[in-house]
């Protein structure tokens, strides 16, 4: 069941990535045009696009780890014997969740800290919060230490089986 929730929420979070770059594309585009044509950008965009670009890259970290996206060297594991194959991968995904576990410990102070004291990037005509970024960090890190977790669990129980 911790299975299909993972896979179906890092789906989910895959595709509001997906859509909030497909809405930066616009906001680009008008203030390309707005800065050549008009002489007057869009106020705010590289605060916004900032933001954006750390927000869409973690909330595609867990489908990415979910679906074998993640880089890795295929050459060591394809040399050994399934069983010490798959406690390497096994070992692999737990330095991964470790790797994304210490990004959740880092970030989930400074997360509450950007919420509590209404802290914002950005000078002048907008500010835009920061806690939607701290909070894309946060969820995308745990999910992804999650989802390695799981895979590890996955190589672990490969190890014992007769068969692979």
């Amino acid at each position: 069941m911790l299975n299909r929730w993972s896979d179906w929420t890092a789906k989910a979070l895959l595709a509001l990535a997906a859509g909030l770059a497909f809405l930066l594309s616009f906001l680009v585009v008008a203030d390309v045009v707005g800065r050549t044509v008009f002489s007057a950008p869009v106020k705010g965009t590289p605060e916004i696009v900032s933001m954006s670009i750390v927000i869409i890259c973690f909330l595609q970290a867990s489908y990415a780890v979910r679906s074998g996206g993640m880089l890795s060297v295929d050459l060591v594991p394809a040399l050994l014997p399934w069983r010490a194959r798959h406690a390497l991968l096994a070992a692999a995904c737990l330095l991964g969740a470790g790797f994304f576990g210490v990004i959740v410990y880092g970030g989930y102070e400074p997360l509450l800290h950007a919420w509590s004291s209404g802290e914002y990037e950005g000078e002048g005509a907008l500010r835009v919060p920061s806690w939607p970024a701290r909070l894309a960090v946060v969820l995308g890190a745990g999910l992804a230490a999650l989802n390695y977790l799981l895979a590890a669990w996955g190589h672990a129980r490969k190890i014992f089986r007769r068969n692979s």
